[in-house]
């Protein structure tokens, strides 16, 4: 909701400022080791105020949990709003459903943008909770996730109990049905479909997860669902929290736009995509401003688990970022530069390959030229189909670069033989979902590429290209020094704002 005159919701605008300040502190989202209930005892009167306002600039970073209907909601939910005393709040929505709690079939909690306290502290937790949500624990076992972290399952076992007051695999289980909520309440698809959809190998554990976790079954969700679309793919509703500047992260995606894999205009960004798991298709995200959200359609003819891909997404367009908070931490900084712009997201990559295979091609050349690059390696080598008449392309997989002589690609020889070996790297499944910094021994592989394809293949918020050229230009334009470190954890969007520098 948007500030409008001079109070919000019966609450004085000056009496909002401090509020929003106690909200971005630093120290909120600092990890702490007490319970649920001390946190709300603690921050009760800011939490109060924020759901009494329904700014959606909280959405997800805190959840209303009504002891007297034992429903959690989100703090933008538009039903009437409980006495104090029947509410107690939480920091995450699998906290609540460890409380007893189900989701509000209103407000959807399962749309919320993710915003965990601790992250940006917690490298490894954070490294966790991204791989499980990428679908780690739906292709494989804890003890596998364990041994891509480098972690005993134990110490990972403590630190999900200690943040979230959940196992892993309880973590993994609930984004399972909550996504499936969300499929039921917004496509029409057939429960079985949504079942394999959320990564669930039969419907008989699919609906006993489901009960177990929300006290209701499937079906009792799609009959008090008031979805009635219909035809082909799957439409979602992703939220993010306001500021959101779509027009820098259009116009960034459309500049580096490859035709035949992506497609753009002024509110639309849509590409291909080929999963792990085997999954291809399309998807298009229109940007809608007047909900704080992106519709997404994903079109797919093959069944398998679409989590990952939706949280992908999400990631691809920085839908989790908490923008009012890295503003208010890096406006500051930036005083001494011509211009600052809020809301400025990451744009990421579908995927690390493709982040490195851009970066490679990429070094030392234009934006324009390595644009022209990595089309001509696209639709060379990657998989065409046909989509309302429409030449469309998949992006070449590893295995699939790493057999090719690339004499095609008219660059120096030691970068093809680089694009090659990196390949060839990265097409070892052991190989495939190891950080960057283990590229250092590919020839001709350095710093730079390693920092790009870590801030855009895995979208990671502490990244600093302090030796990229545009970065080195809009240094020049003052005299103040910056301190990148300064910026810690936000250096990425501290990359951007200086890109963005008119």
């Amino acid at each position: 909701m948007v500030l409008e005159g001079p109070h919000v919701q019966g609450i004085a605008a000056h009496h909002w400022v401090p509020i929003l300040a106690r909200m971005m502190d630093r120290s909120v989202y600092a990890p702490v080791q007490r319970t649920t209930h001390e946190r709300s005892r603690v921050d009760q009167s800011t939490y109060q105020q924020a759901r009494l306002a329904r700014d959606a600039r909280f959405d997800g970073q805190f959840f209303v949990a009504v002891k007297t209907t034992g429903i959690y909601c989100r703090p933008i939910c538009p039903a009437p709003p409980p006495k104090e005393q029947n509410v107690c709040y939480y920091s995450s929505a699998i906290e609540a459903a460890q409380a007893g709690f189900r989701p509000c079939l209103r407000c959807r909690p399962d749309s919320a943008p993710a915003s965990w306290a601790w992250k940006g502290t917690d490298t490894t937790l954070e490294r966790a909770l991204a791989l499980i949500d990428e679908g780690a624990l739906i292709n494989g076992s804890v003890d596998q996730l364990c041994d891509r972290l480098g972690i005993s399952s134990r110490y990972l076992a403590r630190l999900f109990q200690q943040k979230l007051g959940a196992s892993p695999k309880q973590y993994g289980l609930y984004q399972q049905v909550l996504f499936a909520k969300s499929l039921l309440q917004q496509t029409p698809l057939p429960i079985a479909d949504i079942a394999f959809a959320s990564g669930f190998n039969s419907v008989r554990r699919f609906n006993d997860c489901f009960v177990k976790a929300l006290s209701l079954s499937p079906r009792e969700i799609r009959q008090r669902s008031t979805s009635g679309k219909s035809g082909p793919g799957i439409e979602l509703l992703l939220s993010y929290r306001p500021p959101y500047d779509w027009a820098s992260l259009q116009g960034f995606l459309e500049h580096r736009l490859i035709p035949g894999l992506e497609w753009s205009d002024k509110n639309h960004y849509g590409r291909t995509f080929q999963l792990d798991n085997g999954v291809q298709g399309h998807f298009t995200a229109e940007h809608r401003p007047d909900k704080n959200a992106f519709k997404v359609r994903i079109e797919t003819h093959q069944p398998g688990a679409l989590l990952p891909l939706v949280r992908t997404i999400k990631r691809l367009l920085d839908l989790d970022a908490d923008s009012q908070r890295i503003d208010d931490f890096l406006a500051p900084r930036l005083k001494p530069f011509a211009h600052y712009t809020p809301g400025l997201r990451l744009p990421g990559i579908l995927s690390l390959f493709e982040a490195g295979v851009r970066a490679i091609l990429g070094q030392q050349i234009s934006v324009t030229a390595a644009r022209n690059l990595v089309a001509q390696v696209v639709q060379t080598y990657g998989q065409r189909f046909e989509s309302d008449g429409d030449p469309r392309y998949f992006f070449p997989t590893a295995a699939q670069l790493s057999k090719q002589s690339l004499g095609e690609l008219k660059i120096p020889k030691r970068r093809r033989q680089t694009l090659i070996d990196f390949a060839t790297y990265m097409a070892d499944p052991e190989n495939a979902h190891k950080d960057p910094e283990h590229w250092r021994p590919i020839k001709g592989i350095g710093e730079w590429t390693i920092r790009y394809a870590r801030m855009r293949g895995l979208s990671d918020a502490n990244v600093w290209l302090g030796s990229d050229l545009g970065i080195q230009k809009a240094l020049q334009r003052t005299e103040a020094r910056l301190d990148p470190e300064s910026a810690s954890p936000w250096q990425s969007y501290l990359t951007f704002q200086l890109w963005n520098q008119p």
